[in-house]
């Protein structure tokens, strides 16, 4: 069973999110635990999280159903101590939240060296906090997500998640989720059958679909290899309406969270019954 949803804006109250998202019609959702603009933000009330679970529970969404995403000013590879150290604590801080509210994972961005720290001491960089996070908390796993390769950004390559889940000590709390839009950005042309065939079969030979806990389904303003992050709605960009036909139909992406993060959310509606009537 596919679970689509899109990923909705959580401030104030993020009890009212189950309630959004089933008014999409969706079996999913997605949302940020802190206000992604800040390092820290207030404990949430009792009574918030209570209500969350509530919701969740009336609505029909369990942790295999939501995929929350951490606050963007994390750099889990930062070449400056301050800002490792705030992005560390921040993770930890995310995830606790998570375990507060019944969920499971949480998803985030592994960072950028900045162009200070070679990408492989990086991407170790990257497992180390991941390893400190996991070492902080319980219950809640660590998803990586692949990038688009802009600047200095990591998780480009599969091989870069790969690199980073081969050297995190506690193999059954860590996963990755797969933003289509980066990916073809990236340079895994999705865009047509043997570019779709290819592109999966290099996933799991790096990392295997066991480690897939959540999708960003995405179109992409620009080509396949641009290396610029820029999602369209879909089926009106690059990957066209083909791959998301052939996403739909996949048995292989069953069971996780597939999240829009298309840019207009009147019509998210519209995309989600419009990938579900692909199947």
């Amino acid at each position: 069973m596919k679970y689509l949803g899109a990923h909705i804006d959580s401030l104030p109250s993020i009890s009212n999110i189950p309630g959004l998202a089933s008014d999409l019609g969706a079996t999913a959702f997605a949302f940020c635990p802190i206000d992604p603009k800040r390092w820290s933000y207030p404990s949430y009330a009792e009574s918030e999280v209570l209500r969350f679970r509530s919701e969740c529970e009336h609505y029909g969404f369990g942790p295999a159903n939501v995929l929350p995403h951490a606050s963007l000013l994390l750099n889990l590879c930062s070449p400056d101590s301050q800002k490792l150290r705030l992005s560390r604590t921040s993770l930890v801080d995310q995830m606790k939240r998570c375990e507060a509210l019944g969920l499971d994972r949480l998803n985030f961005h592994p960072g950028s060296h900045m162009r200070q720290l070679s990408e492989e001491d990086a991407l170790a960089l990257v497992a180390d906090s991941i390893n400190y996070a996991l070492d902080a908390t319980r219950n809640v796993t660590a998803v990586v997500e692949n990038m688009a390769g802009q600047g200095s950004n990591l998780g480009y390559s599969f091989d870069h998640l790969a690199y980073i889940v081969d050297r995190v000590e506690d193999k059954s709390r860590v996963g990755v989720c797969v933003d289509t839009c980066h990916a073809f950005a990236a340079g895994y042309d999705l865009s047509d059958e043997a570019g779709y065939d290819a592109a999966w079969s290099r996933f799991d030979q790096a990392i295997g679909f066991s480690m897939l806990k959540g999708m960003h389904i995405n179109d992409s303003l620009k080509g396949a290899g641009s290396r610029v992050d820029r999602h369209a709605p879909i089926g009106r960009g690059e990957l066209g309406s083909s791959f998301f036909g052939r996403l739909m139909s996949d048995s292989r992406f069953d069971g996780v969270p597939l999240i829009l993060e298309t840019p207009d959310p009147s019509v998210w509606k519209m995309e989600i019954d419009w990938l579900r009537s692909c199947r």
